[in-house]
């Protein structure tokens, strides 16, 4: 049996604004195979922990809307150790890693860009488990891609394009 992605919602805010049910939903399509038997850790948090954490891995002073941190690289243990490590890690779900939303500047945006609240999370959810993949926006064919893939997986729950009020 394939165990599912088990995402791991960790709420730091004093309002629920979506439901946990639709978190991992939208992490778990996001990851699609990939994420089977595999885990996630996902923080909701206000403004204050939003820049703290931004300043301090991306040295940028403001709370932006989503951070992804991809799971910490283990050093190369010696031989001896490599059979215990493995016997312990293979009871635990692989760790995909963390994405941090940070729920006013979400909220924020959504006014702003008149979108359901709902619908700007599942974007933030599915661009920050996209980037725990390996796509980025740096390039334009990189970020026609990941935007792609986007729409595609975002058209599955129902969601417009969030790109289109952007460019108008």
């Amino acid at each position: 049996m394939i165990k599912r992605l088990a995402v791991d919602i960790q709420n730091r805010t004093k309002t629920t604004q979506v439901s946990a049910a639709a978190i991992r939903r939208w992490a778990r399509t996001a990851f699609g195979a990939r994420g089977a038997g595999a885990s996630l850790v996902i923080r909701l948090v206000g403004a204050a922990e939003g820049r703290r954490l931004n300043l301090l891995w991306r040295g940028r002073d403001y709370a932006t809307n989503v951070l992804s941190f991809p799971p910490l690289v283990m050093p190369r243990l010696p031989r001896a150790e490599t059979s215990i490590r493995a016997t312990t890690r293979s009871k635990e779900p692989s760790l995909l890693g963390d994405l941090v939303l940070c729920a006013p500047v979400v909220a924020r945006e959504a006014n702003e860009q008149a979108k359901p609240l709902a619908h700007h999370y599942a974007h933030l959810i599915v661009h920050g488990c996209l980037h725990l993949q390996g796509y980025d926006h740096e390039r334009d064919v990189d970020a026609l891609r990941m935007e792609r893939r986007e729409r595609r997986l975002l058209k599955t729950f129902g969601i417009d394009d969030p790109y289109q009020s952007l460019d108008k």
